[in-house]
């Protein structure tokens, strides 16, 4: 079966780019020729937080990736979908975790044969930071799709308030490019690290709804300082980061912060994840989040707060700890994690249970989707583009653009 993902991939960087990959290549692990179509431009320089949008990995040699679609020009669309078209695909699986690309992609599969398979892949239904016009151009991505499928539990329930069309659900896979976990002596020696240390790891994008100060307050507490533990706090900040430094100073924490203010190539990983005694991830809001699972691939306890999907893989007290946001409970579990040392115990269990976290189990679901609507799609040409929920002036543009190429 031909098979198209849409959506960011090498050059571009992060975990959404990363799980496309991972996703391609094991439909291509299963004799399927799939394929990646990303971005030319992917955000705008000036709307982008961060210091680059690229990485530094080299492109992985088991998926082929083109680089086609510029965000932000309706002529560029056009020309993405004819050249969709004209690869044939039985399946086209677009990836959506913000609004703001919502124009570009909710166009470009309007465009599309109505004999594809329109599938789309949400991270996110709403963005955890909510911006005006979010709902309106989620609704008009989410309409231009035959089905659905999410990585957690959370999104798939909000996304029945959108739409009644065939979904499904699973768990977010381990990626295939992270590596095996390494000694822990050995990584904490490649860190510069104490051997004799203990260590928490706050890794990822700092954004708000990620609750650093949950943690650095649950780490302030007495009873946590007289342990000494020290957090790695390992990312790039998007936003500022001086409420964190003043956080840090307030609560006397300056002996016990380590900051890594960068993103961190997937070479990299392996050695924050094997150093550390536990990650925590302390959220206020969440869908769901690919840390966990990069966790679960090292086999590293894990401690999350009780939002979003981010408590469906964590047994609590068995692989981790599921906690309020209160900093004073997230300090109760941090205590009980060392003192009574359930590092190798969670750790055993995890090893147990990372097998369910795979990209071949997650492919099959998605091909089931695949089945339960192909007898529905209809053997006729180019479905005419409802473009309503865009603006007037590029929805004439895009109108007299897609009368010019039927012309052709």
């Amino acid at each position: 079966m031909k098979i198209i993902i849409v959506g960011p991939a090498n050059p571009y960087r992060g975990g959404i780019a990363d799980t496309n990959e991972s996703l391609c290549g094991s439909l291509v692990e299963e004799e399927h020729d799939a394929s990646l179509i990303t971005f030319t431009v992917q955000y705008p320089k000036f709307l982008f937080p961060g210091k680059t949008q690229f990485t530094p990995d080299t492109k992985p040699g088991n998926v082929a990736i083109t680089r086609l679609i510029n965000s932000v020009n309706p002529f560029n669309w056009l020309s993405v979908a004819k050249k969709i078209n004209e690869l044939k695909p039985d399946l086209v699986i677009v990836r959506y975790w913000i609004p703001l690309l919502a124009p570009c992609l909710g166009s470009i599969v309007r465009l599309l044969n109505k004999n594809i398979v329109l599938i789309a892949m949400c991270d996110n239904v709403m963005p955890h930071e909510k911006r005006i016009g979010d709902k309106m151009l989620t609704r008009y991505f989410l309409n231009a799709f035959q089905g659905f499928i999410t990585l957690s539990n959370t999104t798939y329930k909000e996304l029945t308030s959108f739409t009644s069309r065939p979904k499904t659900y699973y768990p977010h896979p381990i990626n295939n490019n992270l590596g095996e976990k390494i000694d822990q002596k050995a990584a904490r020696e490649y860190l510069n690290l104490n051997p004799e240390g203990r260590y928490l790891l706050f890794f990822g994008l700092i954004r708000d709804y990620k609750g650093l100060d949950l943690t650095l307050k649950a780490l302030g507490t007495p009873k946590v300082k007289e342990l000494d533990i020290k957090l790695l706090i390992v990312g790039e900040f998007y936003g500022a980061r001086d409420k964190y430094d003043e956080l840090i100073e307030e609560l006397d924490l300056k002996e016990n912060v380590i900051i890594v203010d960068q993103f961190i190539p997937t070479a990299e990983i392996k050695y924050y994840f094997s150093a550390v005694d536990m990650v925590v991830q302390t959220y206020k809001s969440a869908s769901q989040s690919g840390v966990s699972q990069v966790a679960f691939n090292f086999e590293c306890p894990i401690l999350v707060t009780n939002v979003g999907g981010l408590s469906e893989i964590v047994q609590h007290e068995q692989v981790g700890y599921v906690s309020e946001r209160d900093p004073n409970q997230i300090a109760a579990y941090i205590l009980d994690f060392f003192i009574y040392e359930r590092r190798s115990v969670f750790s055993k269990n995890m090893g147990l249970e990372k097998h369910k976290y795979n990209w071949n189990a997650f492919a099959g679901q998605l091909l089931k989707l695949y089945e339960k609507l192909a007898p529905d799609t209809k053997n006729s040409t180019v479905l005419y583009p409802q473009f309503k929920a865009l603006p007037k002036r590029i929805t004439r543009v895009l109108r007299q653009c897609l009368k010019n190429e039927r012309m052709t």
